[in-house]
């Protein structure tokens, strides 16, 4: 059981804690190989979330200059186009731009706007500048103010991609909530000096029993209560 007081600003990670990356994934290459089913898809979506993983932690470890998230995925798009025999240069170029269209969660629209009464709130994306203006779009996330990690040409969890957002919040780390899907973002934001709260959603990171955050949530609706009705947080687990 756990408090969250003495927030100024929070923060939200987009991919997976607002949208559904995997899902939009899903779908895109779906379209793209004119696949039955979303189920034959699947390894598909593995290979393209392997590369770019793959590759955001050569950047962060100094073997690969800084690449964007678009170039990215327009890599993970051509190897999922080769692995599923698509020659079309238009279904490979869309394909590209999957990471633009990712569906929201059924409560992410509704839950930032009510937070937002309340709250300075901040997207914080690994997401490129421009597929991150293009999926905010699409998914409709109003942010006071989107931040994406392209402008610290590094990808969380590095430090500098935090310091972006307290930099923008203008208050000490202590007084601003980092919220995650995903524990390994949580720790970063912690070793930033952020406060932190988990939110569980299908595609996240779950904590270890060693992660102590200031709170655990099962849905955004517990967390968005606890912050504007001061209500305790309850760990679902």
């Amino acid at each position: 059981m756990a408090e969250i007081r003495g927030i100024e600003v929070v923060v939200f990670d987009v991919l997976g804690t607002m949208v559904d990356e995997p899902g939009g994934l899903r779908a895109a290459v779906q379209e793209a190989a004119r696949l039955p089913d979303p189920a034959a898809a699947d390894a598909l979506v593995a290979l393209w979330q392997q590369h770019g993983e793959q590759e955001q932690e050569r950047i962060r470890r100094g073997q690969r200059p800084y690449a964007s998230s678009e170039v990215l995925d327009a890599e993970a798009a051509r190897l999922v186009a080769d692995r599923a025999g698509v020659t079309d240069p238009g279904a490979v170029a869309r394909l590209a731009t999957a990471g633009r269209r990712l569906p929201p969660w059924h409560d992410s629209a509704a839950g930032l706007e009510r937070l937002a009464r309340q709250f300075p709130v901040l997207g914080l994306s690994n997401a490129g500048r421009t597929a991150l203006l293009h999926l905010n779009a699409h998914a409709g996330l109003r942010w006071h103010q989107a931040l994406s990690a392209e402008a610290a040409r590094a990808y969380k969890p590095a430090p500098e991609v935090y310091r972006l957002a307290l930099d923008s919040a203008g208050c000490p780390p202590e007084r601003v909530l980092m919220v995650a899907a995903h524990a390994w973002d949580l720790r970063g934001a912690q070793a930033a000096g952020m406060r932190t709260a988990y939110v569980h959603r299908p595609v996240g990171d779950p904590p270890a029993d060693s992660d102590d955050f200031d709170g655990r949530f099962g849905e955004l609706g517990e967390l968005i209560s606890a912050l504007t009705d001061g209500q305790v947080a309850s760990d679902p687990s």
